[in-house]
């Protein structure tokens, strides 16, 4: 009789031992476990991040850290860590969240325009998805890939057409450039290689007078105009004569990329260099900047018409007056140099 009750009472804490188990068991897979009170929070998971390291990630994310690492161990992540952006939901439990970092990482939106250089857009894309500055300019100017690519240093930049992309967050510099090209090459579509064909520019003297037109005017119902001033004095092998372009000869020349030029003197048409279209008939050897999908498809849908020199008009601020004759010009100019000097700019 006494044998029995021992036994019985083994049975009873058996099962109140179990039972407490299952709770706690059943507590620490499916018991909510986020420390956030917003609806969600990012997580980022560098490549090559260690359990370690990702236990720290996790801290201020869970409320049960413990918990959650008996978890992730028993459903074999620790093993599996995978890089990423990943979205946790308040109030979800370990299960789930092992779930997410397991498969559900989210892609980020990468947007660039109207980078000057390539270094300017590694700075830019660095800002947005985990590869470093340093780590894509070098994909960028990687003379192995240029070549095969059939790109030069200086006209790289064209590679990039300016736009809005998902990219997953760990993407690589290479794997960014890479699917760059490929947006390249759908960019150039059998429409527009034919504009290319029909007006008789490359790909890359296109980008390159379309980067003169971005930065020659804001206005995109301009563009076209624009455009086809240049293309009027290039088809009829004048000098571009393009104000932006001896800026960027002059930035290029000093090695100084920061500085503000308002205004070109006489002086600057002198500068000897392949970017001074003052100097020389020939396109600069690369786009002085990123230009706009609007300035690439200016340029291949250039206006008609008989115009060989624009300047700023003073009495609607954005635009430009345009002429068809030097004598017209300059008259038009003469009302642009009154009113600079009355702004006081001097550079």
């Amino acid at each position: 009789m006494y044998i029995k009750k021992i036994v019985l009472a083994i049975a009873v804490i058996g099962l109140i031992a179990g039972g407490v188990f299952a709770y706690y068991v059943y507590q620490a897979v499916f018991s909510p476990n986020t420390n956030f009170e917003s609806e969600t929070a990012e997580l980022y998971i560098p490549t090559e991040t260690t359990y370690t390291e990702l236990i720290e990630l996790m801290s201020p994310l869970v409320k049960d850290i413990y918990s959650f690492d008996r978890i992730a161990r028993r459903k074999g992540y620790v093993d599996n860590i995978k890089a990423g952006r990943y979205i946790l939901k308040k109030g979800i439990n370990n299960n789930d969240i092992i779930n997410v970092l397991r498969s559900k990482n989210v892609p980020v939106k990468v947007s660039f325009n109207n980078q000057e250089r390539l270094e300017n857009l590694a700075g830019r894309i660095a800002t947005q998805i985990e590869a470093d500055s340093i780590s894509l300019l070098r994909a960028f100017q990687d003379k192995s890939f240029l070549d095969e690519k059939r790109f030069t240093q200086e006209n790289a930049l064209s590679m990039y057409i300016p736009n809005k992309y998902e990219f997953f967050w760990n993407t690589s510099a290479e794997q960014f450039r890479d699917r760059m090209f490929k947006e390249y090459n759908r960019f150039w579509n059998e429409d527009r290689m034919a504009k290319l064909k029909q007006i008789g520019l490359t790909q890359n003297q296109a980008t390159t007078i379309a980067s003169i037109v971005q930065k020659e005017t804001a206005k995109v119902d301009e563009r076209p105009r624009v455009a086809g001033v240049y293309m009027n004095r290039y088809k009829n092998g004048w000098k571009l004569d393009a104000d932006p372009t001896v800026i960027y000869a002059i930035k290029n020349h000093r090695n100084d990329w920061d500085t503000v030029i308002k205004r070109v003197l006489y002086k600057d048409l002198e500068l000897d260099s392949p970017y001074n279209t003052y100097k020389h008939k020939e396109l600069p050897p690369g786009p002085i900047s990123m230009p706009d999908i609007s300035s690439i498809d200016a340029v291949l849908n250039y206006e008609n018409h008989e115009y060989y020199f624009f300047v700023a008009d003073v009495e609607n601020m954005g635009y430009h007056k345009f002429a068809k004759t030097l004598n017209q010009h300059n008259q038009n100019k003469k009302q642009y140099v009154n009113w600079v000097n009355k702004q006081g700019i001097k550079r």
